[in-house]
């Protein structure tokens, strides 16, 4: 019986953790982040005061939990394993679109901007605890590349930064400046498709290859 109550009472506190990230997403946008404070976040979630500052002490400390919720992967995917760079950028290319396709990654982006000239550490901590760990995740997996023989790279901070970037100047950073810019599942797979075909072109030591996946 314990176990079950457990259960529950850690179901019940993750939805509250939504509800609360929710609305304090909503209210940043709205308000700006210095406006916004942690009682009205508690007001239009709908939790008590009590409930939210258990969670989320300060703001810096809210915000910081809304950059990696915003960053996290649904199962804290690793990276796939070296042996053929094909496959291996497929399935971290299709992931990234994936990440970016996100409105809370859209959301935070544009409150990171908007607060930017008043609140520099909000955008600290987007690039040190969201954005440099995942970027970190694809250098790792192309440095293995190099080390086992199928890629031969001298710069993999380049490598990684060319490629995610690709993907991002394509299916994200467009949405941040053009209204209604959307691009479809089919649109989304061929800008993949093509980022990784010009890095294992670029990269691979003897040719991209076939895929494994088809």
């Amino acid at each position: 019986m314990s176990r079950v109550v457990t259960t529950y009472h850690q179901r019940i506190a993750q939805e509250k953790r939504a509800l609360i990230l929710t609305a304090a997403t909503a209210l940043f946008l709205e308000l700006g982040y210095d406006r916004t404070s942690l009682a009205r976040i508690a007001e239009r979630s709908g939790v008590s005061r009590a409930t939210l500052f258990k969670q989320f002490p300060t703001k810096a400390a809210l915000f910081d939990a809304m950059v990696t919720e915003s960053w996290s992967t649904a199962d804290e995917e690793d990276p796939p394993q070296a042996g053929n760079i094909v496959d291996g950028l497929s399935t971290i290319g299709r992931r990234y679109a994936e990440l970016l396709g996100r409105a809370r990654m859209t959301d935070l982006f544009r409150i990171v901007i908007a607060e930017l000239p008043r609140f520099p550490e909000l955008a600290n901590a987007q690039f040190s605890q969201g954005k440099m760990p995942y970027f970190e995740s694809v250098r790792d997996y192309l440095l293995a590349e190099h080390e086992a023989g199928t890629v031969r790279v001298e710069d993999v901070d380049l490598a990684a930064t060319q490629f995610l970037g690709m993907i991002s100047n394509y299916v994200f950073w467009p949405t941040l400046l053009v209204p209604g810019w959307e691009v479809g599942a089919d649109r989304v797979a061929q800008v993949v498709d093509e980022a990784v075909r010009t890095t294992a072109a670029r990269y691979a030591v003897a040719g991209p290859g076939p895929s494994t996946n088809h």
